[in-house]
């Protein structure tokens, strides 16, 4: 992994905690976003190229591994479906309480 796609990785992933852990929910969501993209990021990296063909190709010689590609785009399928329910969340929230600051939000603290 080379050193400027570890600092791409290293600011989403530092980036997604701080919005994670602002007092506002919608940017708490963005947050959640942002991390699991950099777990995407990070995964699909370490799982890198060694092979003189993709996978999908049908070539004499060693072939890179498929693997990693496929569990990060199980990942983002899966991450996707998490957002859509976060954001549902959000919206009853929002109507319900008409704000998006968890600390005026009052029945979720008990």
């Amino acid at each position: 992994m080379n050193f400027l796609t570890a600092l791409a990785i290293a600011t989403m992933f530092a980036l997604g905690l701080f919005q994670l852990m602002r007092r506002n929910t919608i940017r708490s969501a963005t947050g959640l976003v942002l991390l699991s993209n950099a777990v995407n990021m990070f995964l699909f990296t370490t799982g890198a190229y060694d092979g003189v063909a993709a996978a999908y190709y049908q070539a004499q010689g060693p072939v890179s591994d498929p693997l990693p590609q496929a569990l990060v785009l199980t990942a983002i399928v899966i991450s996707a479906g998490g957002f859509a329910f976060v954001l549902s969340l959000l919206y009853i929230i929002a109507e319900r309480y008409k704000t998006s600051n968890s600390d005026e939000v009052e029945g979720l603290r008990n």
